[in-house]
C-alpha cells in the first residue's frame, strides 16, 4: 500500500465508536471468528506462518546492526554530552546519575514522534482520522512503502536496544520487570506486523503511545534541574508540574481513549470486514490487548501520582523506594517513573543488595 492508500473503500469516514460499542461489537465478531475457525490450531498457524509471513535476511541484518548502533551512540551521548551536561549543571549526586537515561529517551522519542506525526498528518496516509483505512487493499506479501519501512526499521531497533538496556543499563526498578514485557511485546508487534504486512495499523499504534514517553522524560528533567548548583529554580519546578499534568492527561487520552477506540476497533472488527480470513487475527489482537492491559496497569501509578498531589504531600515515586539511614523508607521524586539508591546511602541492608544484583547499580558504569 503506497501513498494512495486511502483511495479506496468508503469515501465517507466512519465514526470512532464508544467504549461499549467497542466492547460488544468487539466481543460478538471475535466469538463469531473463533466458532467459525473449525481448522484453527498448531498446524494451521505454522502453514499461515510460512504463507505469509515476509521478511529478509537483509532485513533481520539492519534490525541487528541499527539496535548495536543505538546502544554504541547512547554510551557515547551519555560519555560526551549528557554526563558533562550534568556535571556543569551542578546537579544532585541521585539526580546527575539518573539525567543521561532521561535525556537519551528523550531525544530519540522526541525524533521518532515527529517522524510519526508527519507520516500520519503531514502526508496522504488517512490513517488516524479513519483507522478501518489500515486494512484497504490490504494483501499477503504487499510492498511496504519506504517512508513506513524506515519508521519500522528505526522503531524495532530501538525496541531490541531497550530490551538489553533496561537489564544492564538502566536502573532497575519495581516496574523494571514489566518494563522488559512491555518491550518485547512492542518488538513481537512490530516485528509481526511488519512481517504480516500490518504495518499501516503499527504506524498508528506507535504514534499513540511515543508521545507520553516525551513527556514523561521532559519532566524528569525538568525535576532533577530545579535544584542545581545549589539553589532552587522555580521555572523548572513549574514546567515539571505543567509536564505531570500533561502527561497525566494525554495517558488517558491517547493510550485509554484512542488506542482503544481507534487502534482495537480496528483490528478486531474493521480487519475482518476487510479481509475475512486476515491471518493470525488472534495472535494480534492478544498483543494489543495485552499492551492495553499494561496501559491501564501503569495508568494507576499515575492515578496514585495525582491523588498524592491533590492532597499536596510531597510528590513521590510510588514504584521504588530507597533505605535511609534509620532504614526508614522513603520514595524519591517523580511520580510515575525511574529512581534508584542513592550513592551515598549509609546501609546496606538486604533489600538493597537484592537491588544491587538486579542492576541498581549498573547504571554508574554506563
Amino acid at each position: 500500500m503506497g501513498s494512495d492508500a486511502g483511495s479506496a473503500g468508503p469515501v465517507e469516514v466512519e465514526p470512532m465508536p464508544g467504549y461499549l460499542e467497542l466492547i460488544t461489537r468487539s466481543s460478538t465478531v471475535m466469538l463469531g471468528a473463533w466458532r467459525d475457525c473449525s481448522s484453527c490450531g498448531l498446524e494451521l498457524s505454522k502453514r499461515t506462518l510460512l504463507d505469509n509471513a515476509y521478511i529478509t535476511w537483509t532485513e533481520i541484518a539492519l534490525f541487528v546492526l541499527c539496535a548495536l548502533l543505538w546502544t554504541i551512540l547512547r554510551r557515547r551521548l551519555t560519555e560526551s554530552l549528557f554526563k558533562p551536561l550534568a556535571q556543569s549543571c551542578r546537579l544532585l549526586p541521585k539526580d546527575a546519575a539518573k539525567m543521561p537515561e532521561s535525556a537519551w529517551k528523550l531525544v530519540f522519542y522526541t525524533m521518532s514522534w515527529s517522524y510519526s506525526t508527519y507520516l500520519l498528518f503531514f502526508s496522504s496516509y488517512p490513517f488516524f482520522h479513519d483507522p478501518p483505512t489500515v486494512f484497504y487493499n490490504w494483501k499477503s506479501g504487499m510492498t511496504v512503502p519506504t517512508d513506513i519501512a524506515l519508521a519500522y526499521l528505526i522503531q524495532g531497533s530501538f525496541y531490541g536496544h531497550s530490551i538489553y538496556a533496561t537489564i544492564n543499563m538502566d536502573a532497575w526498578r519495581k516496574d523494571s520487570a514489566v518494563m522488559v514485557v512491555h518491550h518485547i511485546i512492542t518488538l513481537a508487534l512490530i516485528s509481526f506486523s511488519y512481517a504480516f504486512r500490518y504495518h499501516n495499523v503499527g504506524i498508528l499504534v506507535l504514534f499513540l503511545h511515543d508521545i507520553n514517553d516525551i513527556q514523561l522524560e521532559f519532566t524528569k528533567l525538568n525535576v532533577y534541574l530545579k535544584s542545581r548548583g545549589g539553589s532552587y529554580h522555580l521555572l523548572n519546578d513549574v514546567l515539571s508540574n505543567m509536564g505531570s499534568v500533561s502527561f497525566s492527561i494525554s495517558w488517558f487520552w491517547f493510550r485509554l481513549y484512542w488506542f482503544p477506540l481507534k487502534v482495537l476497533y480496528a483490528t478486531c472488527v474493521s480487519s475482518l470486514q476487510s479481509v475475512p480470513n486476515i491471518p493470525f487475527y488472534f495472535f494480534f489482537n492478544a498483543l494489543l490487548l495485552a499492551l492495553l492491559l499494561m496501559n491501564i496497569y501503569w495508568f494507576l501509578f499515575i492515578v496514585i501520582f495525582v491523588v498524592k498531589v491533590l492532597k499536596m504531600k510531597e510528590v513521590n515515586d510510588v514504584r521504588e523506594y530507597e533505605y535511609e539511614d534509620g532504614g526508614k523508607a522513603a520514595a524519591e521524586l517523580l511520580g510515575g517513573h525511574q529512581a534508584e539508591n542513592d550513592d551515598d546511602a549509609g546501609h546496606h541492608n538486604s533489600a538493597q543488595g537484592k537491588q544491587a544484583q538486579n542492576g541498581v547499580t549498573k547504571e554508574k558504569h554506563l
